[in-house]
């Protein structure tokens, strides 16, 4: 089993949040597709010849793409590497991309996963965040998706956003129930240094949330999403039963990807690979026979700590038996007292050899986890 990402590095503008790689700039959109299909070619033995099991189109914006361009890329993959019938194919999308015409144009490429980013259905929330899209257009897309004969579409929301009160977060929680969609995924504002709100802020011009204010508003999704039988399968990710998202589970679980595009990432067990945040250096390697990638050998203790951070964070959590055998690390017997420390105070516990999180533990998660990492 293993995965494909490919990156879409085009935006039609810049979210205020934002520090992914992408460009405005649509000059060299053409060449870096031709580019990513070059990339697939000569990768081809990255998955050893494992099954791929999920597609995911990230970004920037992978709605921008034609059904051209898509279908050329997909074709690609089917064409170099053994592709399950059952692949789950995801694209995110923006609202304002998603036109009934568009729609029947994803699914006629082979899209059955929509990832829309909505972010909030509040307009002044949207324009402060600069979305292209509109809080009409927010509703709309998933209502025509959904008439499109899209089953499996995943929202984003984006909690923590400076206001008076969490009145309109419970709005926006409200509004998305109303919609019925089968996964949603919702994160923290951070405030990065290379962003509009990070050089704002630094400047005193944009204040962010309390960190309490936040976590107050983490804490009434938790209980909403219980309500309305959402199961949260990890820290920000919460879905309807068994319509959890294939590839991001994968990421969680260790399972193999190839990551094609800029800025894109790939991992086999032993090895990351990080290809250049940079379009036109991209291209022109790609145009030479050259994938343009930093290499990270991982240790042991690296293994490891990537086990810890990813699985500590799902509802699976992480098996201590696999700490100990597969990477030499016997979790539980090192940090016995800080472990029982976390369990007095409700933040964690053992059962079957398998730590877990509980819902406050997973509000101080990263902290945890760099609490429990090898070395």
């Amino acid at each position: 089993m293993s995965g494909i990402y490919l990156h879409i590095p085009f935006c039609k503008q810049a979210c205020h949040y934002c520090d992914f790689h992408f460009s405005t700039s649509m000059g060299l959109k053409s060449a870096t597709i031709q580019a990513i299909v070059r990339e697939l070619e000569l990768r081809q033995d990255y998955l050893q010849g494992q099954p791929v099991h999920t597609i995911y189109f990230g970004g920037g914006t992978p709605s921008l793409l034609t059904q051209e361009e898509l279908q050329l890329l997909l074709q690609t993959i089917k064409r170099l590497y053994i592709v399950s019938d059952e692949a789950e194919i995801t694209l995110e999308a923006n609202p304002d991309d998603l036109s009934p015409e568009k729609l029947q144009e994803l699914r006629a490429a082979g899209i059955n996963r929509l990832s829309i980013g909505l972010q909030s259905f509040h307009e002044p929330h949207l324009r402060m965040m600069n979305r292209a899209h509109n809080a009409t257009e927010s509703l709309q897309c998933v209502h025509d998706a959904q008439a499109a004969g899209f089953d499996n579409i995943t929202v984003d929301l984006i909690y923590g956003i400076p206001a008076p009160d969490h009145s309109i977060w419970r709005e926006d929680l409200k509004t998305l129930f109303s919609l019925n969609v089968q996964h949603v995924s919702c994160y923290a504002l951070t405030i990065e240094p290379d962003t509009a709100f990070g050089r704002w802020s630094k400047k005193g011009s944009f204040k962010p949330s309390e960190d309490e204010f936040t976590a107050q508003q983490f804490e009434i999704l938790l209980e909403q999403m219980k309500q309305h039988g959402y199961v949260q399968y990890e820290v920000s990710n919460f879905s309807k039963p068994r319509h959890e998202s294939k590839h991001n589970s994968n990421y969680w679980r260790g399972v193999h990807y190839l990551g094609v595009g800029p800025s894109a990432h790939s991992f086999n067990g032993h090895s990351r690979q990080y290809n250049v945040s940079h379009n036109r250096k991209y291209t022109e390697a790609i145009g030479q026979g050259v994938v343009p990638f930093e290499l990270e050998e991982l240790t042991l203790a690296d293994q490891a700590n990537d086990y810890l951070l990813t699985t500590l964070r799902t509802i699976w959590g992480c098996d201590l038996a696999i700490m100990r055998n597969r990477y030499s690390y016997d979790l539980a017997a090192m940090h016995h007292v800080y472990l029982q420390e976390l369990h007095q105070k409700d933040l964690a516990w053992i059962a079957e050899d398998v730590l877990y999180l509980t819902d406050k533990g997973k509000l101080l998660a990263d902290q945890i986890t760099l609490d429990l990492f090898v070395g």
